[in-house]
C-alpha cells in the first residue's frame, strides 16, 4: 500500500507487463553493433519498459510522476513515453476512467509529445485503428501513429522493416506518420549504424523515404548516440531529403526543450 492508502496493481503488471529483457538486441533480433551504441539503445528500451511497468502498477498521476522523475533527466522522456503506453492501454481495456487525459492535464504536460507517441504503442499492441485516437489532441494525434510505427518495427522488424508492410487500417497521412515512427525504429534495429540505417531506408519505395528519413533524424537527435562521422554519413545519404532530416532533428530538439531535458 502507498503512503496515501492507495493499493498498487501487481496483477496488472503480471498480466500486461513487458519484461525488461524484451529491450535487448538479442531478444529483438536487431543487428549487432558497437558495444557503446548497443548499451545506449538497450538502456533507452529498458527505460521505456520501466515507465510502462510503473504506470501499470500505479496510474495515479502524482505518484506515477514521482517515480518517473527519479529517472535521470536525459532519459526521462522515454520513461514518460512508456508510462503513456500503459495508460492508453488501460483506457482501452478498462474504460472506466480517462487515465491518459488526466496524466496529460497534470504532470505529463511537459512531455506532451512523448506521451502522444507512447499512446500509439498501445494502439499497435491492441491492433486498434486511428479512430481510437479521437480523444487525443487533434494536432498531436499523428504522433500516436508515429508510436504505432515504432512499435511495429520494434516488435516485428522483419515484417515492417524487411517486408515493408503497413497495417491495412492506416491510409493517407496516417500511413505517413506510421513511416515516421518506422524510420525512428530503423536507428535501433540497425544498432545506431548510420550507413546501415540509410541502407534500410534506401530499399523502400521512393514515395516512403521522406517520412522514414524524418523519423530517423528524430531518433538520432533525441536518442543518440551519434558521432560526427555518423552525422556526416546521414547528411550525405539523406541529402535528397534534407528538409525532412532537418524537420526530424528540430522536432527532437523542441521536444527536449519543452520537457526541460536537453
Amino acid at each position: 500500500m502507498t503512503d496515501d492508502g492507495r493499493v498498487p496493481h501487481p496483477l496488472r503488471v503480471r498480466l500486461l507487463g513487458i519484461e525488461p529483457g524484451e529491450a535487448s538486441f538479442a531478444r529483438r533480433g536487431f543487428a549487432s553493433c558497437d558495444a557503446v551504441a548497443q548499451a545506449r539503445l538497450e538502456l533507452v528500451g529498458r527505460t521505456f519498459v520501466a515507465g510502462y511497468r510503473a504506470a501499470l502498477a500505479d496510474d495515479d498521476p502524482p505518484a506515477l510522476a514521482a517515480r518517473l522523475d527519479d529517472v535521470d533527466a536525459e532519459l526521462r522522456g522515454f520513461a514518460y513515453e512508456g508510462a503513456a503506453m500503459a495508460l492508453a492501454l488501460l483506457d482501452q481495456v478498462l474504460p472506466v476512467r480517462r487515465r491518459l487525459a488526466a496524466f496529460l492535464a497534470g504532470p505529463g504536460e511537459p512531455h506532451v509529445y512523448m506521451v502522444h507517441v507512447g499512446a500509439g504503442w498501445a494502439l499497435a499492441r491492441l491492433r486498434r485503428g486511428p479512430r481510437a485516437l479521437a480523444a487525443l489532441d487533434p494536432l498531436l494525434r499523428s504522433l500516436a501513429l508515429d508510436g504505432y510505427g515504432f512499435h511495429s518495427g520494434y516488435f516485428a522488424p522483419r515484417r515492417h522493416l524487411g517486408e515493408q508492410r503497413v497495417p491495412r487500417r492506416l491510409t493517407g497521412y496516417a500511413a505517413r506518420a506510421f513511416d515516421q515512427g518506422l524510420g525512428r525504429c530503423s536507428w535501433f534495429a540497425t544498432g545506431g549504424e548510420a550507413a546501415r540505417a540509410a541502407g534500410v531506408i534506401a530499399r523502400f519505395p521512393a514515395v516512403r523515404r521522406p517520412d522514414l528519413w524524418s523519423g530517423l533524424a528524430l531518433a538520432v537527435t533525441y536518442a543518440g548516440p551519434a558521432s560526427e562521422e555518423a552525422l556526416r554519413v546521414l547528411r550525405t545519404a539523406g541529402a535528397p531529403h534534407a528538409p525532412h532530416l532537418a524537420q526530424g532533428a528540430a522536432f527532437a530538439a523542441a521536444a527536449r526543450e519543452r520537457a526541460g531535458n536537453p
